[in-house]
């Protein structure tokens, strides 16, 4: 018996176009965060496996890879923000776009929805509507299995982003971003890990800067940058005379994956705690950030 995510694997499917589509046949329904057989699935073979890490998830026969209707999936096809709505029925594809966009995937201008270089690396491809002559930006049906992608929809769906790996594998979609510390108060609330975070936090804050705190990369590993400008696509990192041991491999890493990415990002080291206005200012006309 296959797991549906060892199922997509055979059959060289996107999962979670696999889970749609026998969500779409009625062979299985969504219950809270389990994937739960319908009498159709169980006609066609499905069963239940219990494991001691993810509970009871529903298998598949191995002959069910030769069933006419799976066989028949295309699974390189393009989608847009229209399609994705399939596996993200709550959103508005003007959300999904807005998503996107916040991850750095594509930006809204006068003339659409435009690639940017990142979303070029995620396979996205830049179209222009026939009849309005709009841009918009279509994606590799893969896009839906992306983690990052996954991660960042999610968390505008109704029930934030769900677990739909039914398989006894890792969660890749399970988010480590969120930090709770105690620590110093921003003007707008946010909790900062040290002085210079705040004064960057209170610099951004009353410069009526939209940012975030803590906000995850856009890959598929632990690692949050300090703050995050979405307007610019800018990530903000505050170096402190001292780094911790723990932290240090983690802030070179984001250095790494900056370059790799070619992603906007300012370091802000302790002696310029002082000149934020010079420093931090600076940079951010320096990017054609204007405010």
């Amino acid at each position: 018996m296959l797991s549906t995510s060892a199922l997509a694997k055979k059959l060289q499917l996107p999962m979670q176009q696999l889970f749609a589509t026998l969500r779409d046949y009625g062979w299985i329904e969504r219950s809270g965060d389990h994937w739960l057989l319908t009498p159709k699935g169980e006609f066609e073979g499905g069963g239940y496996q219990d494991s001691k890490r993810f509970g009871r998830y529903v298998v598949w026969p191995q002959k069910l890879a030769t069933h006419p209707l799976l066989a028949a999936i295309e699974s390189r096809q393009r989608i847009t923000v229209r399609g994705m709505r399939r596996y993200y029925p709550q959103l508005h594809p003007q959300t999904i776009n807005r998503a996107l966009a916040e991850l750095g995937l594509q930006e809204h201008t006068l003339l659409g929805w435009e690639l940017t270089e990142l979303g070029r690396r995620f396979g996205g491809q830049q179209e222009e509507s026939d009849d309005s002559g709009a841009l918009y930006v279509s994606w590799p049906h893969e896009l839906i299995d992306e983690a990052v992608v996954h991660r960042e929809l999610g968390r505008f769906s109704e029930h934030g982003a769900p677990r739909v790996d039914d398989s006894a594998e890792p969660d890749l979609f399970a988010s480590s971003g969120r930090l709770s510390v105690e620590g110093y108060a921003g003007i707008d609330g946010h909790v900062l890990h040290s002085p210079l975070q705040m004064h960057v936090c209170n610099w951004l804050y009353l410069a009526q800067l939209t940012h975030a705190h803590a906000r995850s990369l856009p890959v598929d590993e632990p690692l949050c940058a300090d703050f995050y400008l979405p307007a610019g696509r800018i990530y903000v990192d505050c170096w402190e005379a001292d780094v911790p041991a723990g932290e240090l491999s983690s802030r070179l890493r984001k250095r790494d994956i900056y370059v790799e990415l070619g992603l906007r990002n300012i370091e802000i080291n302790a002696r310029d705690e002082s000149r934020l206005d010079e420093v931090l200012g600076r940079r951010l006309l320096e990017f054609g950030f204007r405010f």
